[in-house]
């Protein structure tokens, strides 16, 4: 794994200020400007996968990347469906029903649910890297969605997808000091934090891959 090199390929591009500036304004229309971006780093990630030399991708193919930002979209979705079905309708139960008195059985569920919830985001760190670099090289939801593969996946390169967990922290953690910068900054260092773990995703399927998983 090349860690440095996911935060510095993009200003290795010459057209790098073009691309990460048009995905910044992409990404401020609602809803379709985020799935289009989440598209734009799934094809990031198969660039990385194929070995291009520059894998930032650009926008000639909105309705490619779009689509592709809906299959991830999907694909996502599924995976937090242990949480939404959970944890969400019984959080909101046990504030309808808090009569601010004895812990209440809603609190009580909540609190062990939040637990699950907590475990069972640690393991989607691993495992929604892992299905991005399978949607990504095969371009198909099913193949992302194979529990089994992905699991296998992340268990023959897991040093790799606990560096992708440490990178996507790190790039969050520079996303958020676009606050500084006020509203765009934050928008830029959101797309480069994209970059970070689009990058990351593909290096680790390949190691995966290399693995024999």
């Amino acid at each position: 794994m090349d860690f440095g090199l996911a935060f510095t390929f993009p200003f290795q591009d010459q057209d790098w200020v073009k691309k990460i500036v048009l995905t910044a304004v992409i990404m401020l229309i609602p809803l379709v400007g985020q799935i289009a971006v989440l598209g734009w780093m799934v094809a990031l990630t198969r660039r990385v996968i194929a070995g291009e030399e520059h894998p930032l991708p650009g926008w000639d193919d909105f309705g490619g990347l779009f689509m592709d930002g809906l299959k991830a979209m999907v694909v996502g979705l599924v995976y937090s469906l242990p949480i939404l079905v959970t944890v969400l309708p019984f959080s909101i139960l046990g504030a309808i029903f808090d009569n601010g008195d004895s812990i209440s059985v809603f609190e009580i569920l909540s609190i062990c649910l939040g637990c699950f919830a907590a475990l069972y985001g640690f393991l989607y760190a691993f495992i929604w890297p892992a299905a991005l670099g399978e949607l990504a090289a095969t371009g198909e939801i099913g193949a992302a969605l194979k529990v089994g593969k992905i699991v296998r996946r992340v268990q023959a390169a897991l040093g790799p997808y606990l560096i992708v967990l440490l990178g996507t922290i790190v790039a969050s953690f520079v996303a958020g000091l676009g606050v500084i910068l006020c509203f765009v900054g934050v928008i830029f260092t959101g797309v480069l934090a994209y970059t970070v773990q689009g990058h990351l995703a593909g290096q680790a399927y390949k190691l995966s891959e290399a693995a024999g998983s």
